[in-house]
């Protein structure tokens, strides 16, 4: 990673890497080693899939990452299921009181993102707020949804993932 960065002259706070929790747990002293290392480089680290695996929340505290990335199935399955609705919102201030951001992927219905919006989820992926596109088509996107910003006072916090 670090002759990558190097030879690319990326500045390391620009990349994200996003490491699955099961991948995580698989060897935890090795993950935390390789993980403090990219830290140290100043790669950002995000645990993706958060909640699926077997972790424990002890961990958290050991891993030096800077969001967690709340799996869709959670978010899939929240409306309508109160049990649901309380592991994502408490993981949601988890996450805050120890300093991560929160991304919520999968967000499909408006009211996965209203009640993802009053948690105060940092950043929200989905077809609600945007279908995958091809490469031209995202640049084009960014120019039009730069363009919308300028010419109005709507503020696009927490409608990341575009």
């Amino acid at each position: 990673m670090a002759e990558i960065l190097k030879s690319t002259r990326l500045d390391p706070a620009m990349l994200e890497l996003e490491v699955t929790e099961g991948s995580l747990m698989e060897d935890v002293d090795d993950a935390v080693e390789k993980l403090n290392t990219l830290n140290v480089m100043g790669v950002h680290l995000s645990i993706d899939d958060f909640g699926t695996g077997y972790s424990s929340l002890s961990y958290l505290r050991q891993l030096p990452i800077h969001s967690l990335k709340i799996d869709q199935s959670f978010v899939l399955n929240m409306i309508g299921d109160q049990s649901t609705q309380a592991i994502v919102a408490s993981t949601i201030y988890l996450a805050h009181q120890l300093g991560l951001g929160v991304v919520a992927e999968g967000v499909e219905t408006e009211q996965q993102r209203e009640l993802l919006q009053n948690w105060q989820c940092d950043v929200l992926q989905g077809h609600l707020i945007n279908k995958a596109v091809p490469c031209d088509q995202f640049e084009q996107l960014l120019a039009q949804l730069k363009d919308e910003y300028k010419h109005s006072s709507r503020s696009y916090s927490n409608q990341g993932g575009v």
